[in-house]
């Protein structure tokens, strides 16, 4: 057969093309699936952070031992504030807020016009949060927790010395919402109730030594900026 080897040079030839082009097959990416790119873009951080000004609004309620119709007084401040979040799952979380602020104290009802003193105030609080989701980017929740507020670096005015106000463990609760701009970064409103009545004492240079009861039972109100991880 005259055509025998060049039919066996053409066929040696497209065995040789055919291995080449699956080499090439083999080298190219393979895309990942539909399902594993939808798994990674799912995974959240279970971290989230939160700047805020806060508000801190005490009730205005206390008394002095011994001294009929006196009550206390306390001023309002604003404060920075941070927020540290964990997410257990979407709708679970717990977050402990910190920041530090000062209060004013002076008498009322029958010891209005005295001024007391100042004392600084540092109340980290933790709380377990039920938070909604399914409302798109409006994402409200609700929590309720622990709250444990130092009293520090009290000063008085003049007539008082040795102002002290105790430290103390109550309750709390909080509602609020974040507003997600887009998956890391949103708006936050918050709102917390601090359940907080401590003891105090002081001397004073006339009255002598005093003490009582400081109800403030304050109100935190804070604005600010959501950052998920």
């Amino acid at each position: 057969m005259k055509n025998g080897p060049a039919f066996a040079a053409m066929l040696g030839a497209a065995t040789v093309l055919l291995s080449g082009a699956v080499q090439a097959a083999d080298l190219t990416p393979v895309a990942p699936a539909p399902a594993a790119e939808e798994a990674v873009a799912a995974a959240k951080s279970p971290w989230q952070i939160r700047v805020r000004a806060l508000g801190v609004i005490p009730n205005d309620e206390g008394s002095v031992n011994g001294v009929a119709g006196s009550d206390l007084h306390y001023s309002n401040s604003v404060t920075p504030e941070l927020d540290i979040s964990y997410y257990f799952t979407d709708n679970i979380a717990a977050e402990l807020i910190l920041g530090t602020t000062s209060a004013k104290i002076s008498g009322a009802g029958s010891l209005a016009g005295i001024d007391v003193g100042k004392t600084w105030i540092l109340p980290p609080t933790l709380t377990l949060q039920y938070h909604f989701t399914d409302f798109g980017a409006f994402k409200p929740y609700v929590g309720a927790g622990i709250n444990y507020t130092f009293f520090y670096n009290e000063s008085e005015k003049a007539g008082f010395s040795n102002l002290k106000v105790d430290h103390h463990v109550g309750a709390a609760l909080q509602v609020g919402f974040d507003y997600m701009i887009d998956e890391h970064w949103g708006v936050n409103f918050d709102v917390k109730k601090l359940f907080l009545e401590t003891d105090w004492s002081a001397n004073h240079s006339t009255l002598g030594p005093l003490s009582g009861k400081a109800k403030l039972d304050p109100w935190l109100v804070g604005a600010g900026v959501t950052y998920r991880f």
